[in-house]
């Protein structure tokens, strides 16, 4: 008999069987570990350091995975999980990688009784259908104008990050801000809802502005500083003599002539500035450049102008304001024009903005967010993001649950209860998906420094005695509580987002059992036992 033939290239490492399926686990396990002690209101914090030296600060799972540099394909899949469920819902991002690497580990310990992934993968499908039809039977439906109870949802949300000291405050602008940018169908397009970060004074100076703040000056120090009842005109054309489109040259030997052609072009510019001075615009907003002598007859028509402005930016004033985007100076009408109450430029921390304030029905609207130093002001905006996007899920769906680990602890007695009439070693996969959910209250009692067995046990006894389902625990007493009654809510979405979410990704990771793997990964040698997961650049170790 000749040697083993080799069909891979030397460079080529392979994992087949019980290594390839450990290995995955591990790795996503390793990622839900990185994560876990952010979660809650007592969640601690992250500080991640580039190769640039820039420092990021954050307990927002979601942002933690993002700018950590990972190589392990598992690991990378499971951060796809919180990327999901960020750009789905806003918030969960945590508890869905929390869930997922816990799947990873009761499906380890089912491997090594020798239970096949198929049967795994099917008991944790008939548990997440069961899951799903649980959640839906305990979600209550609310009232979305109840601007009080989406007031809590948000300060939920915030609890635990950057801007927990002011919530109150934080939540009310949020509920304003989303409410005023619900279309008429009740869906809600985030989008709307600009967020400016500038540092220098406390949190708690965060403001909405019912229009958009532009991070822009006036063009010209001679125009109007402040223009109240604004007429806005919003153009994309630049106010500048035009170049033929064609290579031309002019020949001028007369030097009257060369007067004239200047006269001219002048001329051209002033009948512009009398165009849009004509509609009755007192602002003007430009998405491209302004000529320095258009800019000279614009001050003196008394109009503030603003040059250069983002695309975004103009579609947003069109929501605010009702204007219409022009592209053509000659078409500009009265009728085109958007209005605002007042038209501003104030100094925000050493920057002169241009606010549009006051305006009547704001379909755009912009949150100043404010904080001391710079990395403050990243994490409150990192807490406003994700309050918007429950505020927003409780308005478009008007379902919520209880926070706490309420859900997780009720919605697992009621799957060991399923369990029982699933046939097959299925059965050991169901009850191992309940197992996994209680690492949500299991890990809020251990970062707030609980004994995490006696809080699960109490929690158990409380929902199987009473028969509550809205009972959690309240991390800041150290009691398990009516988490509805104390406001600790949830929109369902995020709920039944996150758990869908872990499932599928941990489904995905059990169903290989072949890894094929050049030892050169994204740049970075991967090892023999695949664990090329390196920390942060310039921090190796951290992982």
């Amino acid at each position: 008999m000749s040697g083993p033939t080799n069909v891979m290239p030397e460079h080529v490492k392979r994992y087949m069987g019980r290594d390839a399926q450990r290995m995955n686990i591990l790795a996503g396990r390793i990622i839900a570990e990185t994560v876990r002690s952010t979660l809650g209101p007592k969640g601690m914090d992250k500080m991640l350091v580039d190769d640039l030296g820039d420092i990021v600060i954050t307990n927002d799972g979601v942002t933690i995975l993002k700018e950590m540099s990972v190589e392990h394909p598992a690991a990378k899949m499971l951060i796809e999980v919180a990327k999901t469920q960020e750009k789905e819902v806003g918030d969960g991002t945590t508890s869905a990688v929390i869930v997922a690497g816990e799947l990873l580990r009761k499906a380890e310990e089912l491997l090594d009784q020798n239970v096949h992934p198929t049967m795994i993968i099917k008991g944790y499908q008939l548990a997440l259908g069961k899951v799903q039809s649980i959640l839906k039977d305990m979600a209550t439906t609310v009232d979305v104008e109840d601007k009080e109870l989406l007031k809590k949802i948000a300060m939920t949300a915030i609890t635990g990050k950057g801007a927990e000291k002011a919530k109150g405050h934080i939540a009310e602008i949020i509920v304003d801000a989303v409410t005023s940018v619900v279309d008429g169908d009740g869906k809600i397009d985030t989008d709307l809802i600009k967020i400016e970060k500038k540092e220098g004074i406390a949190v708690e100076e965060t403001s909405l502005i019912k229009g958009i703040l532009i991070d822009k000056e006036r063009v010209n120090p001679q125009m109007p500083k402040k223009v109240e009842d604004a007429k806005i005109a919003l153009l994309n054309c630049p106010i500048e003599i035009k170049s033929t489109e064609t290579d031309a040259k002019i020949s001028i030997t007369d030097p009257t002539k060369m007067m004239e052609f200047i006269e001219q072009e002048e001329k051209m510019l002033k009948d512009m500035v009398e165009e849009i001075k004509a509609s009755g615009a007192n602002v003007l907003v430009c998405q491209k450049g302004i000529d320095d002598l258009a800019q000279h007859y614009l001050a003196k028509a008394g109009i503030l102008a603003i040059r250069r402005v983002k695309k975004s930016d103009i579609e947003k004033l069109t929501k605010a304001t009702g204007a219409n985007i022009i592209s053509n100076i000659k078409d500009l009408t009265a009728d085109d024009l958007g209005e605002a109450g007042v038209v501003v430029e104030e100094k925000v921390a050493g920057d002169n903005m241009i606010f549009v304030k006051e305006c009547k029905h704001p379909k755009a609207v912009t949150i100043l967010v404010r904080g001391t130093t710079e990395h403050v002001v990243d994490e409150v905006a990192r807490a406003i993001d994700d309050a918007i996007g429950v505020v927003s899920c409780t308005i478009e769906d008007g379902k919520i649950v209880a926070g706490g680990g309420a859900v997780e602890v009720e919605t697992a007695m009621r799957l060991r209860e399923f369990a029982d009439s699933v046939s097959g070693r299925e059965q050991l996969a169901v009850k191992g998906f309940a197992d996994a959910l209680e690492v949500i209250p299991r890990t809020l009692a251990e970062n707030a420094g609980l004994d995490a067995i006696e809080m699960l046990v109490n929690l158990r006894a409380k929902h199987a005695t009473e028969g509550s389902t809205t009972f959690g625990l309240n991390v800041l007493t150290g009691e398990v509580e009516d988490m509805a009654a104390n406001g600790v809510v949830e929109p369902l979405r995020v709920k039944t987002q996150a758990i869908q979410s872990a499932t599928e990704s941990a489904e995905m990771l059990l169903r290989i059992d072949d890894v094929i793997a050049a030892e050169k990964l994204g740049g970075g040698d991967m090892p023999a036992d695949m664990g090329g997961m390196g920390g942060m650049g310039g921090m190796p170790g951290m992982m």
